[in-house]
């Protein structure tokens, strides 16, 4: 159940929640059921690392509270909302997406424990991007770690392929629209970093029944157009 806010609640996702701050500022509180992945502090300093290299995020910083992030506030739609309401193409979305994975794979690894590993967001689909007036910013760094890119290529895809499979069936048509662009700016996929992106999102408790129902199919989504950007 989530603590009382120090202000208006204006967003609400699997694990915390969104208040806005009299300074300008947002907080995000992690709910008591993030239990141990809550590391508020952990994200501000990846945050704070990764825009001295140049990568849009949030500005950041670790609040009173082991659960509490205070970032600033950024105005502009998710880029699922300008391409629901048509101010970007499917395929602009995708590429903007596959951008912004390999830029952030160009930044160095703070720890880089394994030869060819680097930062990965593990969760940058279109509702982790908004679309500010400096350009998109991509926030939610909650699942961030180090690793192999391929794996966070992967990732975005099947979460965007499984989310769009859930929707309406004029959205899941579309998917490759968003898909193919994706994957076609990215590092060619493999079954690996597929079969490693499926264990992940299944082992996802947030996941409801009806998204793991999906997860199979998602999976052949993606893995069709992958093959459309090698034809």
């Amino acid at each position: 159940m989530s603590a009382p806010g120090p202000g208006e609640l204006i967003g609400t996702g699997r694990t915390a929640d969104v208040f806005a701050l009299p300074d300008g500022r947002v907080l995000r509180r992690y709910r008591a059921e993030a239990g141990d992945s809550a590391d508020a502090r952990g994200e501000a300093e990846l945050m704070a690392y990764l825009a001295r290299h140049g990568y849009p995020v949030p500005a950041a910083w670790p609040g009173d509270r082991p659960a509490d992030l205070l970032m600033e506030r950024l105005d502009g739609p998710t880029l699922a909302q300008a391409v629901t309401t048509g101010a970007l193409s499917p395929g602009d979305a995708g590429r903007l997406l596959a951008d912004l994975l390999r830029r952030l794979h160009a930044v160095p690894p703070r720890t880089a424990a394994r030869p060819g590993d680097r930062l990965l967001h593990l969760d940058l689909h279109p509702e982790n991007v908004l679309l500010t007036a400096r350009g998109p910013v991509v926030i939610d760094w909650a699942n961030a770690t180090e690793g192999d890119p391929g794996l966070d290529g992967a990732m975005s895809a099947l979460i965007l392929a499984q989310v769009l499979l859930g929707m309406p069936p004029a959205y899941a048509e579309a998917a490759p629209a968003i898909l193919v662009p994706l994957l076609h700016g990215l590092p060619p996929l493999t079954a690996h970093h597929l079969a490693a992106a499926r264990d992940r999102r299944a082992a996802d408790p947030a996941l409801d029944a009806a998204a793991h129902e999906r997860l199979d199919a998602a999976v052949a989504l993606v893995r069709a157009c992958a093959a459309e950007t090698a034809g």
